[in-house]
């Protein structure tokens, strides 16, 4: 049994789309779809530095359109589940065929004005915690004002807030937690902060008609299986000011019985959590595209299982 599933924010890396222009037809659909958003994600995914893409309002889109392109690269594939962390949602709808792949660059381009423009109402970030029990964790946060906005299993919780809660959590780390590491984010997502945006997704996603998901889609809300595309839309919309759990969704996983996790580009965080929440579990990020063969005989022995 294969799941199919995207990254979130801070993923993204200089660069990382240039190798997948080059395939045939890959420059001139990305292009397209930057007209039809307004947004040149051929320069932010090839030319521009950290600091642009860090922008909250510049990365969702350059994410999706990265996580759709690399996806169809696989070829005409049928996953037996597919799940997507924070932003990487919309990702997974596009896959499920919840929202057709235009639509959901549109979405997710007015879903990261949204946030950014949320973001600047209060300087705010957000930072990993590695290791450490996950309650004892949690009330720490918690006591520092903090919001455990992704809780991501594998030992991993990330910590959300204004810089001021954060460096508190720095020289204050809970017991047991190895290491804080600051995030490629340019705000406290999944938590009150975004709740101004939520309001403004709420009106983009009432324009668009979502089909029923094709596939299994996994909701990081809960974990649960979301059979409707109007609840997936739903789910869309709350998620931007509610927590992640990602921790959720790997045991439903575990409980479907999943056997091979391919992670979409630019891969890497997904895989890494597997790794050690889902042993024995074959996982392959895709990263450029010479993982794709990899990718497509992983397809062949797990799919449709």
């Amino acid at each position: 049994m294969l799941v199919l599933v995207a990254p979130g924010q801070g993923a993204q890396t200089p660069g990382f789309l240039t190798p997948w222009l080059e395939l045939p037809g890959a420059a001139d659909r990305v292009a397209a779809w930057s007209d039809a958003i307004g947004l040149d994600l051929v320069h932010y995914g090839t030319q521009a530095d950290a600091d642009a893409i860090r922008d909250t309002a510049v990365a969702q889109p350059l994410l999706v359109a990265a996580g759709i392109l690399s996806a169809a690269a696989l070829g005409d594939i049928s996953p037996d589940a597919v799940a997507g962390h924070s932003v990487g949602e919309i990702t997974a709808a596009a896959f499920a065929g919840v929202l057709d792949d235009t639509s959901a660059l549109g979405l997710v381009r007015k879903r990261g004005l949204a946030m950014a423009d949320a973001a600047a109402v209060t300087v705010t970030g957000m930072s990993a915690l590695l290791g450490g029990d996950p309650e004892t964790s949690v009330a720490h946060l918690e006591k520092l004002g903090l919001t455990p906005a992704n809780i991501n299993g594998a030992g991993q919780i990330v910590a959300a807030g204004t810089l001021e809660q954060l460096a508190a959590l720095a020289e204050d780390k809970p017991e047991g937690v190895r290491k804080v590491v600051a995030l490629k984010v340019a705000g406290a997502f999944h938590t009150h902060h975004m709740a101004p945006a939520v309001e403004t997704l709420a009106k983009a996603a009432a324009d668009l008609d979502p089909a029923d998901p094709k596939v299994r889609y996994v909701s990081n809300k809960d974990g649960r299986a979301v059979a409707t595309g109007a609840e997936v839309l739903d789910r869309l919309v709350g998620q931007v000011a509610n927590p992640v759990r990602w921790d959720l969704c790997m045991e439903t996983f575990k409980e479907l019985g999943v056997t091979a996790l391919i992670e979409v580009c630019p891969g890497g965080t997904l895989t890494g959590l597997a790794k050690r929440a889902l042993p024995g579990v074959a996982t392959l990020a895709l990263k450029t595209p010479d993982d794709l063969d990899a990718a497509r005989a992983l397809i062949t022995e797990h799919a449709g299982a």
